[in-house]
Order: structure tokens, then C-alpha cells, then sequence
């Protein structure tokens, strides 16, 4: 439990120290990590609320909107501290600094809903601490909603804890007892204290969502320069920009109002269920009254489930596509009734997840069909709930782009700073009056810190994500293409990701004691016996109209028996197929009911360690071994025969999987995808490191690693064999060539051979390791760990919550991790990695950020490339708003020395005209079609990007004095009223000459910022960008050399009739162009690398990059056949 702080002065001495609890979460693939909140709790105050109140309306709303923006300040000065347990207001703290303001809450409960809720299965303590505070009269549930979840207060633990803690230690067993059903009271009182079952995506007003968006400080700034500018008499220009302002507005509010809306349409669902009651009868309602606990039934036809519940009785087909992009629907099975702690994790295969589709139920209500299951989640609660929370409140993406993003707009405040102590000084010296002297200083702000900064810069990124929906590769979080730009590993699932889906059968090779006989290419050959049974029974397939659904594996394998499902005998038990537990089985009677038989079906491995000794032959692991190696995809099969004496209705699991006898293996053979190959290729050729991460066998995994290119022909494999601590041994971990510890695949000269080499760095090499040995080194290794992740290529039998955190570990050395995947097994590793990729034929799953529609890896190329391309355009966008802003700051300044400034259309000119449509077009460049082997910068603060910018800022200051100073020089110049100050002396030849040079320059720093190869296709790719710039080359060429008088006098400049010079001010800016193209290709060929020679050579940032140099250096790593045991030492990456 996480504790919250709290007050205590004034607390009775009883009272334990108030906070918030949040429970272990549950480790779901699709859950979102669990954020630990610090929770502060207060009181209103009258006196403060009314004088916060009058505050208000004497700031004309300013003290709210501060208290908006911090929310900490707000309930400090409206409220007083105070224990948890009499809070009404809540200050909460996430992880990530973020603050929020809630509301506590209070519900009545009934009379006699106590007793009812205390005669249940949890813990009826808690449940009393729940909703008995005070000894109170009426007996009040205190909680609060944060996220769609409930909180509620729990006296005993002295803290807020989420409702679902009430059930999240139920076992099989509590769970089975509430097969019989809730009565309504029972049931009232649950909804009470759980809340409906509802994922409520609240859908705001126009109104609510108006005034919310215009307190953006975006706005607010916007508002605030509006006002200066209407003050100033800049009219044209105020009115402009409220337009498009109010533009922007009315398009953010639609499309934030129709995300909602779809979000919404997605998430609930309302739908009429039939519960079971306690007295016996069954009862029809909406899914919105479930709680947790109630006893569903479930038609024959199946429905769209609205809860997470527990199957009890029956089996059911469920299509899981919305929450895992797996398109092959899944059979749950009943949960065993002595399965110890209930855990959906755990018992994936008998959870039937909110928001899937159960097709076929069936078994559960004998000579009515259908099935029956408890509720044991609802709401936020559930499945479905875990992913759109995590669509609603994404957690905050740690990316240094975004980070610098901001620290340079304080830089660029700085600098508007400085520009208004100079505009002081300088205006302060003329006959500039007090009023107009804070005008023109406070203006000087709203030119340097463009507000339009952040909203150009994700430009790229919405040109991006319209070009991969055209690719059918669809995004929920366009945050994420920027960043996967940056992406420096790639994890990929094998099966149905590198290799095809479906699997064609090789052969049978039935075993026993006595030896492997021949393999037997087609299984129809085989004779009526134990072995044809099994293939033809140990599934998982079901009918539905008559078709066959289930996974294609069994499909493939039922098909090879020339079996139909209609043939094959009754099935009475089915323990379905488990990723951690490797294996399924089920057991058999035939129609005659003579004989009842038990098959076992799963990895070789596992299936020969339940099998009986002396049935396994002795060639088993060579063979194995051989078929692993030439990439064959080997299940085992095993059966045993059930005595009458045995009620096969209850017997459990345990005892079914025991004392088998082998029958042989199952060989298949799995194609790699023709496009896998190519695209490692690719990848590797771009520097970019591949990894594999399976639940096959480890050899398996190394021949498909060779086959599309993960592993080169001359690299060789070392494969990680770490084993955990026992009764009789000590935690050991070695490296050596042959897997499992054997030397048979090289003599031991050519492993001496090989070693020297492999020391001498001339061959290189990668790690194999497996879950069992990957769990070992994790738990007693960690300072072994970054050193083989460092290395590690394929990692083979890897459960679900594995991937996860092999992502989370390589992520832990600064690696930004990209993962693609295509099932439900994924789904944890596509969540937890920086991006994550689905195979998927939805549209948009919301099991990863990025969903495509294509079946193979061919667009992960893609999303680099278009990540890449969007950075590069993020980057060229942001230093061009910022010199924009410089351009304008600088134009002003030296005007302002002048006495006079830029006016009114002219600003509206330069940008509305020149920069807001440069600014548009500028993104649309599409990407490179080649992956480079450097990845582009993401620092906006390095030394480039700020070189760049001063050295272009002072050669753009350059060219403005220098048309000033060639103006002033003329024979014909004529100098402005000095008697007159600001935008009151125009038209004048200062501002002329300013104006005429400032012009181009907008258009020139367009073309110099503007970044191709590597990353984006050249310039001349993007049609309409060039259209642009000519077109307003010669506007501004026209302007300059032979403006009408009607464009003349309204943008008020001054006539001047000598071309030569107008041509000289043309050349001066072809001048600028040069030196400001020539500046920005050196310093991009590395002109400033001169300077990191100065400071010396420095270690990476990056961990992973550190210890790369680390390995290099290392004359004895890995140490081959050498028996390590756990070092006292446990620093990571220094053993």
C-alpha cells in the first residue's frame, strides 16, 4: 500500500496517518502500469472561498484562471489541511508531478446492508470500514472518482483505496460460491459501494469545452496580445487574428468533441443481461446494474460481453480482436474450482474480457445450453476499462523534443526581455509618452514568443500520420511517430510476425521406450491408435455453423487426420492452452462410454517431463534438437487411460497431466514471410539492432533468426543457461555453444579456435537465452543482465509478462524500444514499448499505439522512415518560427531606434501572408525511401541547433543594418519626422528598406531550414512548397521593384524611384541567402565538431552506448563454459 501524506496536528491519537492505497495492479498484457499517487487532504473554509471570491472578480477572473493552471495554489488559499478521513477535498500528486483537485463523496447505505455485505466471501472487515465511519447514524460510504476509477475510504488502512481491492483477493473457490447468485439487496448495496457498470467517457458541452480551451495559456496569450494590439491601433491585424483564432477554436473543439464522441461510442456499451438469484429465480436487466459478484448466464448464441467475468460452466468461443488485435477467436474453458487466488492474469483462458465478442456458449446449462459465469470487474475495472483510461489519460511521453520545446520559449522570453529593457531605454529618450512606452515594450513579448510555436511544430506530425493511414497503418497516439524516429531496437514476435501464420504439417514421428519410429509424412497413414486420437481430439476448435473456428495450428493438425470434428469422440474436460504452463489437454470418452482416455499436447519439453520415464525414448533431446535446428515448429503428444473410478466432471488438472505415456511428435513446418528478410536487412544496414522474442524453442528461434537475416552466416550463437537457486545447488549461469550444456555441434579444438577468435574480436557473435533462463538471470544475475541484453538476439519460451519486461530492461540501458507483435501474448510488450506495432486487420486496436493492416513487418520500415521524417520537419518547423521571431524582433528593434516601426497591414503581411503559409507547406515533404544509418537529433538544446540560430540571427541583423545604412547613404535619402514616433511616420524610407529586406529573409530562412536527404525526400518532391515559395518570391520581387500605388499606399511604403538601388537591395538579400545556405550546410557537415575536440572527448549519454564501448574492450567476455554463481557485487554494468 502507497501512503498519501497527511497532517496530523489535531488528530485523535487513534486515528493512523491518512493516505492512499494503491494495490498490486493487476499484470494483465493490455494493463497500463500501475502510477503511485501522493494524496493531501483539506477542508473548505468559508472565509477563504468568499474572499478567494472577491479576489476574482477584483482580477477580472485572473485569480481563477491561476488556480486553474495551478491547481495546489487554489485548495492552499481556499482551504485548510486536514486527516484523510475528514477531507471533502483532495490535492493528488501522480508520479509524473501532475497535480489534480477531487471531490470526496459520500452514499448512503441502506439498513441491514452491513450484515448482508458482511456474511460475503471477502474480507468482511474491510467491507465494514468501508461504509461504517463515525459509528454514524445512517452508515455513509466516503469515496471519490479519479480517471472513471472509485476510491473508497477504508478506516483499517487508513486510506483511500481503489474498490476493487474488495474482490481482488478472491480465490476459486469465493468465486464459485456466488454461482448460486446476489439477492437484490445485496446486489443494491454492491452497486453502491462499486458504482454502475459503466466506462463513462465524459462527452463535454460546447460551452464547457469553449471556455476550458480559450484558459489554455496559448490563448490567454492570445487575448492578452489582441488587447495590446487593438490598444496600439493595429486593428487590421487584432481582427485577423481573433478570426483565425476563433477558427482554431471552433475546429479544436469539433474534433475534440468528435473524438469523444467515438471514444464514447467505443467504450459503452449497454446491453440486457439474465442474472442468476440466490432464490433461485432469473432475473433479466441492463448491464449497467452488474456488479461484482452477480451470476451471469450467457445465451447460446453468445453476446458482446459489458464485464470482466469468471467462466464457471461451459465453454465459449470469444472473438478478443478489439482488445488484442487477434483475429482468431479464443475457447475458454471453466475455471478450475480449487485454482488457489483468483488472477485474470493467470487464468486468462477461463476470463471472458469486456468488450469481447463471446460467439458460442455452450455446455454450461445442461438441455438449455449456453454458459455460466460470475462478475468479477466492471467499469474502469475491467479489461476494456485499463485501455481506454489509457486513451483518456495517456501517461505523459517523456521525449526530450518536447521537453526542449519548452525550455526554449523561456529562452525566447528571455530574450523578448532583454529587447524590452532596450525598447525602454531607447523609446524613453524621445518625447514617447508613459502609456505608449509600456505599449511598445509589452509588444516587443508577443513578437519574440510566438504563440503559434507549439501548434507549427506538430505540422509534420499530422502530415505523417495522413501518409501511414494511406500505408494502413493507423495511430492512436501521434505523439509517437515523432518518437519513433528515434527508435534505436526493434523486438519482434516470431510466429505469425517473421513467419507465416499458418503451419503445414512435415510429419509424425511416434515414440516410445524402445526408440522413434520412421517419420510418416502424412498422418492418414498412421494406424487407428492412441496417436490419431490425440491429433484428432487435443484441440481447441469449436463449430459454428458448421465451420471450424480455432486457431490455425489445430486446424491444420485435425485437417492432416482426414478426422472431422464430427467424428472425433466426446470431449468432458478441456484444459486449455497456456503460455506459461506450455501445454493443454483434455479428456476423452467414446461413444460407447467403455473407456475414458486423457491426451496431453504442448512444448516437447514439458510434455516429456510429464510423461513416464521409461515411455520417453532415449533419442528424444538429440531429435529434438535436429528439428529445432532446421526450423521445424515440434509439438509432443502424450495420453494416458482414466479408470472408471474416476469422476471425470471434477477431476483437476494436476492430476490429469501426470504419469503420461509418450506418443511421438507432431512436426510442422512454419515459413518464414518473404518480406521478413528484407526488412531485417534493411534494419540492420541502418544500424538499427533486431531482436526476437518468442514463445517457440530456442533452436527453433535461432534457425528463423538465420533465415530472415537477424543472425549473419559467419556470426555464431552462444546460447545463456542460467539456472535459479535450490535445496541442493547455488544459482549458476554459463555461456557455451550447444544448447543445453552438450559440445556435440563443435569438437573441443574448434571451440578453443573459436574462442580465441571471439576474444581477438574477429567473429562476431549473439546471445540465445530462454524464459527459464532469462527468470534466473533477472532474479540472481542482475549484474550479468545489461551485458547479455547488450547482446542477446534471440530470446526463446518467453511468457507474456516476460516480453514485457525484457522491453522494460532494454529500456533501462536509454534504448528506445520499438516492438511488433500480432496477438494477445504481445499485448503487455506493445504497451510497454516506446512504440508499439499490431498486426491486425482492426483499424485502429487499441492493444498498441500503432495498428497496421498489412500481415507482415514491411511497415516498420515505414513508420521509421515517417517518424524520421516528421522529427526533421519538426525541427525545421520550430527553428523557423523561432528566426521568424527573431527576424520580426530585430526589424522592430532597429526601427524603435529609428523612431518609427512596422505597420499595422505590414505585420498582417509578413504573417499572415508570407510565414503562416510557408509554415503550412513547409511539413508536406514525404519521407526518404532509404533508412540512414545515423538516426536524426532530438534535441533542440544541442549545440548545432543553438549555433544555428545566433549565427543566422546576427548574419539576418546583418542584412537589415546593412539596407538601413545603404538607405541612409542615398543622395535621394530622406529622413523621417523626428517630431513623430511608431507606426504615426509612415511611410518612410527606414521602414521601407527594412520592410523590403525582412521580406525575403521570411522567405529565404524557409528554404534554408527546410531538411532533405537523409531523413525527407529533396525539396524539389514537394510540388506545392516550391509553387509557394515562387509564387511569393515574386509578390515580394514585385513589391520591391514596381509596386501599384494601390499596394503601396496601404501598406504604407515609401515610393522610391531609383532601381538600382531597389536591384541592390534584391542582391542584398541573394547575399544573405548564401551566407545563411552556406552557414547551414557547414555546420550540418560538422563545422562545429572542432569544438567537442576542444572539450575532449565524452562518455554517451546512453547507457547501452557505454557499455557497448565497455564490451568492445573486453579481452574475456563471454566467458565460454565457465560456471558463474552470483556476485556480491550487483552494480549493473561494471562486473
Amino acid at each position: 500500500m502507497t501512503k498519501g501524506r497527511m497532517d496530523t496536528l489535531g488528530c485523535p491519537e487513534e486515528e493512523p496517518p491518512g493516505g492512499f492505497c494503491s494495490p498490486s495492479p493487476r499484470r494483465e498484457p493490455h494493463c497500463k502500469p500501475e502510477t503511485h499517487m501522493d494524496v493531501q487532504g483539506f477542508r473548505w473554509v468559508r472565509w477563504r472561498v468568499w474572499l478567494c471570491h472577491i479576489g476574482s472578480v477584483l482580477s477580472l477572473g485572473l485569480l481563477l484562471v491561476l488556480f486553474r493552471w495551478r491547481p495546489r495554489l487554489g485548495v492552499l488559499a481556499r482551504c485548510n489541511s486536514c486527516p484523510l478521513a475528514f477531507a471533502n477535498i483532495l490535492l493528488l500528486r501522480d508520479s509524473f508531478g501532475q497535480q489534480y483537485v477531487v471531490e470526496v463523496l459520500t452514499e448512503e447505505l441502506e439498513e441491514g446492508s452491513l450484515e448482508s455485505a458482511g456474511s460475503e466471501a471477502e474480507d468482511s472487515s474491510d467491507w465494514r470500514d468501508t461504509v461504517q465511519l463515525h459509528k454514524e447514524e445512517v452508515p455513509l460510504l466516503h469515496y471519490y472518482l479519479f480517471e472513471g476509477l472509485r476510491y473508497v475510504w477504508m478506516a483499517r488502512k487508513g486510506a483511500f483505496c481503489r474498490v476493487s481491492v474488495l474482490n481482488e483477493d478472491w480465490t476459486c473457490a469465493d468465486i464459485y460460491r456466488f454461482r448460486e447468485g446476489l439477492s437484490r439487496l445485496e446486489q443494491n448495496t454492491r452497486r453502491k459501494i462499486y458504482g454502475t457498470n459503466l466506462i463513462n467517457v465524459p462527452v463535454k458541452s460546447f460551452m464547457r469545452l469553449l471556455i476550458e480551451e480559450v484558459l489554455n495559456p496559448f490563448y490567454v496569450f492570445q487575448v492578452f496580445s489582441i488587447a495590446l494590439w487593438l490598444t496600439d491601433s493595429y486593428y487590421y491585424y487584432a481582427a485577423c487574428i481573433v478570426i483565425i483564432s476563433l477558427i482554431s477554436i471552433c475546429v479544436s473543439l469539433y474534433e475534440i468533441r468528435k473524438q469523444s464522441n467515438t471514444i464514447r461510442s467505443m467504450a459503452q456499451q449497454i446491453t440486457n443481461v439474465t442474472v442468476r438469484r440466490s432464490s433461485g429465480e432469473e432475473d433479466s436487466l441492463s448491464s449497467v446494474e452488474l456488479v461484482p459478484g452477480d451470476c451471469v448466464l450467457i445465451p447460446q448464441e453468445g453476446l458482446l460481453l459489458p464485464c470482466d467475468a469468471a467462466l464457471l460452466a461451459g465453454e465459449c468461443m470469444v472473438n478478443e480482436s478489439m482488445l488484442t488485435g487477434e483475429s482468431v477467436p479464443v475457447m475458454k474453458t471453466p475455471l478450475p474450482a480449487a485454482g488457489g487466488r483468483y488472477s485474470p492474469e493467470t487464468q486468462r483462458r477461463h476470463t471472458l474480457f469486456c468488450g469481447t465478442q463471446c460467439i458460442q456458449a455452450k455446455g454450461g446449462r445442461p438441455g438449455r445450453g449456453g454458459a455460466i459465469a460470475v462478475v468479477t470487474s466492471t467499469g474502469f475495472f475491467t479489461a476494456k476499462g485499463d485501455l481506454v483510461s489509457s486513451i483518456l489519460y495517456p501517461q505523459p511521453i517523456n521525449f526530450r523534443f518536447y521537453q526542449d520545446a519548452i525550455k526554449f520559449l523561456l529562452f525566447l522570453g528571455g530574450v523578448a526581455l532583454c529587447g524590452t529593457v532596450y525598447s525602454i531605454v531607447i523609446l524613453s529618450r524621445t518625447n514617447t509618452t508613459w502609456w505608449e512606452l509600456v505599449i511598445r515594450a509589452l509588444d516587443i513579448v508577443t513578437i519574440v514568443v510566438p504563440p503559434a510555436l507549439p501548434a507549427a511544430i506538430t505540422t509534420g506530425t499530422i502530415y505523417a500520420q495522413s501518409r501511414l493511414k494511406r500505408e494502413g497503418v493507423f495511430c492512436i497516439s501521434p505523439p509517437r511517430i515523432n518518437i519513433s524516429g528515434k527508435v534505436s531496437l526493434f523486438c519482434f514476435d516470431k510466429t505469425g510476425t517473421l513467419t507465416e501464420e499458418g503451419l503445414d504439417v512435415w510429419g509424425v514421428m511416434e515414440g516410445s521406450g524402445a526408440g522413434f519410429s520412421e517419420l510418416v509424412p502424412d498422418p492418414r497413414l498412421l494406424p487407428q491408435g492412441p496417436m490419431l486420437s490425440a491429433m484428432a481430439c487435443c484441440h481447441s476448435v469449436a463449430l459454428l455453423g458448421g465451420q471450424p473456428l480455432g486457431d490455425p495450428l489445430e486446424l491444420k493438425m485435425i485437417e492432416s487426420t482426414g478426422w472431422s470434428i464430427h467424428e472425433a469422440v466426446a470431449l468432458v474436460q478441456r484444459f486449455p492452452f497456456s503460455s506459461s504452463l506450455q501445454r493443454m489437454s483434455v479428456v476423452t470418452v467414446n461413444p460407447e462410454g467403455q473407456s475414458s482416455l486423457a491426451f496431453i499436447k504442448g512444448a516437447p519439453e514439458m510434455v516429456a517431463s510429464l510423461c513416464l520415464r521409461e515411455s520417453v525414448p532415449a533419442q528424444f533431446s538429440n531429435t529434438l534438437r535436429t528439428f529445432a535446428s532446421d526450423g521445424f515448429r515440434v509439438l509432443a503428444l502424450g495420453y494416458k487411460t482414466l479408470y472408471g473410478q474416476t469422476d471425470l466432471s471434477t477431476i483437476e488438472r494436476g492430476e490429469v497431466e501426470r504419469d503420461m505415456q509418450f506418443l511421438g511428435l507432431l512436426v510442422m513446418k512454419n515459413l518464414v514471410k518473404p518480406e521478413s528478410a528484407e526488412v531485417i536487412t534493411t534494419l540492420r544496414l541502418a544500424h538499427l539492432r533486431t531482436v526476437m522474442v518468442t514463445g517457440d524453442n530456442v533452436l527453433t528461434a535461432v534457425n528463423v533468426a538465420r533465415t530472415c537475416g537477424m543472425l549473419g552466416s559467419n556470426e555464431r550463437v552462444i546460447f545463456v543457461h542460467a539456472t535459479p537457486q535450490t535445496a541442493q545447488s547455488l544459482p549458476s549461469l554459463r555461456f557455451h555453444l550447444g544448447e543445453g550444456g552438450t559440445e556435440d555441434t563443435a569438437t573441443q579444438s574448434s571451440i578453443d579456435m573459436y574462442t580465441q577468435g571471439l576474444y581477438q574480436g574477429v567473429i562476431n557473435y549473439h546471445l540465445a537465452i530462454n524464459g527459464k533462463s532469462f527468470s534466473a538471470l533477472c532474479d540472481h544475475f542482475p549484474e550479468y543482465l545489461p551485458k547479455v541484453l547488450m547482446r542477446g538476439t534471440v530470446y526463446a519460451r518467453m511468457a507474456p509478462e516476460q516480453k514485457t519486461q525484457l522491453v522494460t530492461e532494454l529500456q533501462k540501458l536509454n534504448y528506445r524500444v520499438g516492438m511488433c507483435g500480432d496477438g494477445a501474448n504481445d499485448c503487455g510488450a506493445l504497451r510497454a514499448a516506446d512504440v508499439g506495432v499490431s498486426l491486425s486487420e482492426a483499424e485502429a486496436s487499441v492493444a498498441s499505439p500503432f495498428t497496421s493492416k498489412s500481415d507482415n513487418i514491411s511497415c516498420v520500415p515505414l513508420l521509421i522512415r515517417e517518424g524520421r521524417c516528421s522529427l526533421v520537419t519538426s525541427f525545421s518547423l520550430f527553428k523557423y518560427m523561432a528566426l521568424y521571431s527573431l527576424i520580426q524582433f530585430s526589424s522592430v528593434l532597429i526601427l524603435y531606434t529609428e523612431k518609427t516601426n512596422l505597420g499595422d497591414l505590414q505585420f498582417l503581411f509578413f504573417d499572415m501572408v508570407l510565414v503562416t503559409l510557408l509554415a503550412i507547406v513547409m511539413g508536406k515533404g514525404g519521407p526518404s525511401t532509404e533508412l540512414h544509418p545515423q538516426r536524426p537529433p532530438a534535441s533542440l538544446l544541442a549545440l548545432p541547433v543553438l549555433a544555428s540560430l545566433t549565427l543566422h540571427t546576427l548574419l539576418l541583423i546583418l542584412g537589415q543594418v546593412s539596407a538601413l545604412l545603404i538607405t541612409t547613404s542615398q543622395d535621394w535619402f530622406v529622413p523621417l519626422n523626428s517630431t513623430m514616433s511608431g507606426a504615426a511616420n509612415l511611410p518612410n524610407l527606414e521602414d521601407t528598406s527594412v520592410f523590403d529586406l525582412s521580406g525575403y529573409q521570411y522567405i529565404i530562412m524557409a528554404v534554408v531550414v527546410t531538411k532533405g536527404y537523409p531523413y525527407k525526400r529533396p525539396l524539389y518532391y514537394n510540388v506545392v512548397f516550391v509553387c509557394v515559395l515562387l509564387v511569393l518570391f515574386a509578390l515580394m520581387s514585385w513589391l520591391v521593384l514596381a509596386p501599384v500605388p494601390f499596394l503601396r499606399k496601404l501598406l504604407k511604403l515609401y515610393y522610391i524611384p531609383d532601381m538600382n538601388f531597389k536591384i541592390l537591395l534584391v542582391a542584398l538579400a541573394a547575399l544573405n541567402f548564401v551566407f545563411c545556405f552556406l552557414l547551414e550546410m557547414l555546420i550540418d557537415r560538422g563545422m562545429l565538431n572542432c569544438l567537442r575536440l576542444l572539450r575532449g572527448r565524452r562518455q554517451s549519454k546512453k547507457q547501452y552506448k557505454r557499455l557497448d564501448v565497455l564490451l568492445s574492450d573486453s579481452p574475456s567476455w563471454p566467458p565460454l563454459d565457465q560456471p558463474l554463481v552470483p556476485s556480491q557485487c550487483t552494480v549493473i554494468g561494471l562486473s
